[in-house]
């Protein structure tokens, strides 16, 4: 297992797309579209070294070293990247249970992560284990649909976050599964859920009018879909108007490229996801321009191979 000094020191080894208008691309000159990279995690699980070789499954593959390098080599091509996470960072190796957290965030932050949501498992040290570590990330973790009204988290989770990217904006916003029944009460605490299609419609809306963003990002940690009637990606795809893009978690789900479901003003939607372990990178690429030409195009997942 490696320090992250000698991780920090390994760093430096080393299309389709969607065309979209908004609101507040005031800054766009000239005819050429301005090309914005989203790259994207998610169930990392504290796998900060590659899977061991006599693994039966992912022998040498992941690794927190070779996703450095390849997030690197993209930003050195790409000029506007935004780096993304889904939750459930914590939790999976003996470096949580040495570390706490501590390691995975400030690796994360070298990498330049420029925002998480929070999943289950990051709270398997509780409210306070999360706050604690809050300090080593140096980017935020948004949540819309948990009200920590009385705990320590107060007013330290923000429910949205606005990126600019040359001249671009990007609002994010997240959603977290139901924490009971899932997460220990002591773990949670005092914490409210809130009904996370509701939330996301009262996101989207603000968002979209409010700050006229020009693309709306849900980081989202409920889930791709369940057989049983369960809120999930898929069904706040669906139901939903302004939302472009879902980025999920929690269901280890390995998709080959992001789906599209068509939403409630019948444009279409992208979710994706990205397995788990940091096996993979989610990689989606969108092409503004001055006119309200939308179209979607696809995404990539990219191994990350020995």
């Amino acid at each position: 297992m490696q320090n992250r000094r000698t991780f920090i020191r390994n760093i430096s080894i080393g299309t389709a797309g969607i065309m979209v208008a908004g609101g507040s691309m005031e800054a766009l000159a000239g005819s050429k579209p301005i090309q914005l990279t989203i790259l994207h995690t998610n169930d990392f699980h504290s796998h900060i070294d590659p899977f061991p070789a006599d693994s039966a499954r992912n022998a040498n593959e992941g690794g927190m070293v070779k996703r450095a390098a390849l997030i690197q080599k993209i930003r050195e091509e790409q000029r506007n990247v935004l780096v993304l996470d889904a939750g459930d960072i914590f939790q999976g190796t003996p470096f949580f249970n040495f570390y706490k957290g501590e390691l995975e965030l400030k690796l994360m932050t070298d990498m330049g992560y420029d925002a998480a949501t929070i999943g289950n498992h990051d709270l398997d040290n509780g409210l306070e284990g999360l706050n604690a570590q809050l300090k080593n990330a140096g980017f935020p973790f948004i949540n819309s649909n948990y009200d920590f009204s009385g705990t320590v988290l107060e007013g330290k989770i923000p429910t949205y976050k606005v990126f600019k990217k040359q001249g671009i904006k990007i609002g994010v916003y997240g959603l977290g599964i139901e924490l009971e029944g899932l997460v220990s009460k002591q773990n949670y605490g005092k914490t409210q859920y809130l009904d996370p299609l509701a939330t996301a419609l009262k996101m989207e809306k603000f968002l979209k009018e409010e700050k006229k963003t020009d693309l709306i990002i849900c980081l989202s940690h409920l889930g791709y879909s369940y057989k049983e009637k369960k809120v999930s990606d898929l069904n706040i795809a669906a139901k939903t108007w302004h939302t472009d893009l879902i980025i999920g978690g929690h269901t280890h789900t390995f998709l080959k490229t992001p789906d599209r479901v068509k939403n409630l003003s019948g444009t279409e939607v992208l979710v994706n996801q990205v397995g788990f372990g940091g096996l993979q990178l989610g990689r989606i690429d969108f092409f503004f321009e001055k006119n309200n030409r939308k179209q979607v195009g696809k995404g990539e997942n990219l191994p990350i191979k020995p």
